[in-house]
This record gives structure tokens, C-alpha cells and sequence, in this order.
């Protein structure tokens, strides 16, 4: 049984992907672990992003395949040692299996950004990628009338995405003004390859309704979504509906980062021009590093694949594109800030902490100390399965609060596995790569 690889590489996404490909092509031996099923990641597992057979991720993982890198799926890291070792459990397995390196990569990517308003817990009220996500892996949404609101370039993908496969979009509103959209827009004259992207976007959208200045105030429903009210500030409508499919922009995964001791700071990883952490052997590439899209994490993760391989030098010639790709993921930010508009739309029986049941009001009472801890010792807000990932993006937007306690299991797993010696990780029962990237 060996587990000892020269480099580790968490998240197989298209940072991951071309950090391990670059690695391993200059002889080091390199794991890719990744929780799902398919490398990817959850842009190019749910499909958004990628529109030609032979596009981006076909060839990411063809190069991938011969780079000779082992492929580690299904593995979720709930733990990270000093001494350079990481703690996995393996689902299929119930079981606990652990990986040493020498050299760290991190790219988990981001997740979507959730905001309460009332109505946001009824059935057919999803995530704008998770529904995606979903109709990928089966579930039928030909003919079902959907509504998409929220913010971020992610809306019209989705969009375009649940079109082609039937769905009848009755409207695309974003929440951002025309003004910042425009200014937006004319920056991506100095990025040609996505202006052609969101134009076959736009195309693929012809005749669906798209509003600016516009969001969901209310889910209406009770055993399942039939409409949502609307705003644009001034006035509110309805639309019916049979899906609302709602998302806030993206959040990087900076969990394991966190708890590794990186230096993090509003909300990121901080690395160098290297996309090395603060800390000597860790690297990070990747939205963990600041949301940017696919472009920026590829040429950030074979940064820090040859980076981390002792090949600095061949990186720097990839520094320029990879500077103007940050540029334009800081843009991208800006135009699609939160009004504060949809910071103000719980109400106090609105469950703001699914997991616990938490409802608004009893976190407005909390308020006034200002700390994420004081309000979990009082609600268990956070507490629950999903560890804070998913209302811990709402509570800073709504309360400036932050998570400040990253501690494992950074996944919910089974209080015996922590009890019980971790087996190590053999590189040659490894998944055949050929099976498990297709």
C-alpha cells in the first residue's frame, strides 16, 4: 500500500485538471482527489460552460489522461494534518483513507450564493446550478415553465442550458442595473473569446424576456412553487411558474485553505505570483483565489502545477494572461454586486438556516454583538449538516458575519470513522482514469 504522491491536487475542475496535467508532465507523481463521481467540477459537470464536444473540457481531460497523474474519485477531504497528510473518506467505502504529499494544490472551486426571501424553501425553488445540475442527471424539465433571477453571468448559461433541453424560460431577471451591465460589457472588448461566448449565449436566448434591475421578492406555493413576485424598485408582478431557479453569483471554497492555515482575506485565498499560500508547500488555483471564471483557473491551476513541480520559470510567460483574466474576474465582480435591496427581503418567520430551521427573526435579536459565534451558541445557525456553506454566504451579506471557526470534519461523516485507524490510500486501486473522467 502506498499513499506518498510529490503532489496532491484537491478538485478536479478545470484548475485542477490542467494544476495536475502540468505536474505530472514534469515526472511528479500527482493524485487528483475529487468528492464526485466525474472530474469536471461543477462548471463542467452541469454543462455550463462547455458547448463543443471537442471544446475545453474534452481537451483538459484528454491531457490529463496522458499526462499520467492518478485519479482519486468519490474522495472528500474532511481533514488536513501539519505533518502533510490528508484525511479522505471515501462514501462507497464508509471508510477513511489517507494521502501524504509533499507539495499541496488547492483548487475546490466556488459555490453558489444563496439569499433569503420569503417562499425560498418551497419545493421547485432550486439554485440556478443545482438545477442544472440535476436536469444533467436526469430530471425532466421539458415543457416546465421557469423563472431564473438572481445575478451573475451563471443565469444566462443556465438559462440557455435548461432551453435547450425543453424547458419554456418565461424570463431572465438580473438584479444588477443597465449601467454596470454596460460599462461591463464594453470591458469584454479586451476579451474577444468571451464576448463571442456570451453572444452565442444571448443567441441561444432569442425571444426569452431578460430585465435588468430586476429580482424575486417572494416564492409563491405551498407544496410546491406555482409563481414569483417580482420588483424592479418601483413596481411588483407575478409570474407563474413551475421552477424558480435563483443565484446570487458564486462563493469560493476556502474550507480547506482555512484550515490548513492559509492566509485568507475578503473571502480568498492569498497566494503570490506562483499561486503559492502563505504557506511554503501550499498552492491554490482557482475561484478559491477570487471568482473568475474558466479561462482564469486553467491558466492559474498549470501556474501552480509547475510551481509546485519546481518549474517557476516555464510559468512566467503565462503570468500576463493570467493577470488579465484576475482583471477581468475584479470587473466581473463589481458589475454584479449585490444591491442592497435584496439584502432587506426575509421576513422574521423566513428560515434563513435551513439545516437548523433558523428563521430571521431570531437572528435579528442577535444581531447587535455582530458575531456569527455568539448567534450559533444561541441558534445552532451553521451548526448543521451543510456547515455554514450555505446560509454562511447570507449571514455576511445580510449581518457582515463570518465563519471563524473552520474546524473537521470539514464534511459530516460517521462519528466511528473518526474512531477508527485510516486506511492509506493505494496509489494502483486508483480509479482508471479512462472510466471515471468520461
Amino acid at each position: 500500500m502506498n499513499s506518498a504522491f510529490d503532489i496532491i491536487v484537491v478538485g478536479a475542475g478545470p484548475a485542477g485538471l490542467a494544476a495536475a496535467t502540468a505536474s505530472a508532465l514534469k515526472g511528479k507523481r500527482v493524485a487528483l482527489l475529487d468528492e464526485n463521481p466525474h472530474a469536471g467540477g461543477q462548471i463542467w459537470r452541469a454543462g455550463v460552460g462547455e458547448t463543443q464536444p471537442n471544446g475545453a473540457r474534452a481537451r483538459a481531460i484528454a491531457s490529463f489522461q496522458a499526462s499520467g497523474a492518478a485519479m482519486f474519485a468519490g474522495r472528500q477531504v474532511v481533514d488536513a494534518g501539519a505533518a502533510g497528510d490528508l484525511k479522505v473518506w471515501v462514501d462507497t467505502n464508509q471508510a477513511l483513507e489517507t494521502f501524504t504529499f509533499n507539495q499541496l494544490i488547492i483548487a475546490t472551486g466556488a459555490r453558489e450564493r444563496f439569499l433569503p426571501f420569503p417562499g425560498w424553501t418551497i419545493p421547485g425553488v432550486f439554485g440556478a446550478g443545482g438545477l442544472q445540475s440535476l436536469v444533467r442527471g436526469g430530471y425532466d424539465v421539458r415543457g416546465k415553465r421557469v423563472v431564473v433571477a438572481g445575478t451573475g453571468p451563471l443565469l444566462l448559461a443556465v438559462a440557455a442550458h435548461l432551453k435547450q433541453d425543453g424547458a419554456k424560460i418565461v424570463s431572465i431577471n438580473e438584479q444588477a442595473p443597465m449601467s454596470r451591465l454596460l460599462k461591463f460589457g464594453f470591458g469584454l472588448l479586451r476579451h474577444p473569446e468571451k464576448l463571442t461566448q456570451a453572444a452565442g449565449i444571448r443567441a441561444a436566448l432569442a425571444g426569452v424576456s431578460y430585465r435588468t434591475s430586476s429580482w424575486a421578492v417572494e416564492a409563491e406555493g405551498r407544496d410546491k412553487v406555482t409563481g414569483v413576485r417580482l420588483s424592479d424598485g418601483s413596481r411588483t408582478w407575478t409570474e407563474r411558474c413551475d421552477l424558480l431557479a435563483c443565484g446570487f453569483h458564486l462563493v469560493p471554497n476556502i474550507e480547506l485553505a482555512a484550515l490548513l492555515g492559509c492566509n485568507i482575506n475578503e473571502g480568498v485565498v492569498q497566494v503570490d505570483s506562483n499561486q503559492q499560500t502563505s504557506l511554503e508547500n501550499i498552492y491554490s488555483a482557482g475561484e478559491p483565489t477570487g471568482v473568475a471564471g474558466v479561462e482564469a483557473a486553467m491558466v492559474q491551476g498549470k501556474i501552480a502545477g509547475l510551481a509546485a513541480a519546481e518549474s517557476a520559470r516555464e510559468a512566467a510567460w503565462l503570468y500576463r494572461r493570467r493577470d488579465s483574466q484576475v482583471a477581468f474576474g475584479h470587473a466581473m465582480g463589481r458589475a454584479f454586486a449585490l444591491r442592497n435591496e435584496l439584502l432587506n427581503l426575509a421576513k422574521p418567520e423566513t428560515v434563513v438556516c435551513r439545516c437548523e430551521d433558523v428563521r430571521f427573526a431570531q437572528l435579528q435579536t442577535h444581531a447587535t454583538p455582530g458575531s456569527w459565534t455568539h448567534a450559533k451558541l444561541q441558534t445552532r445557525c451553521g451548526m448543521g449538516p451543510c456547515q455554514g456553506r450555505v446560509c454562511g454566504p447570507a449571514l455576511e451579506a445580510m449581518f457582515g458575519w463570518r465563519n471563524a471557526s473552520i474546524r473537521p470534519p470539514l464534511f459530516p461523516i460517521p462519528v466511528a470513522a473518526m474512531c477508527s485507524a485510516p486506511a492509506q490510500a493505494d496509489e494502483t486501486a486508483s480509479h482508471n482514469p479512462m472510466e471515471t473522467l468520461q
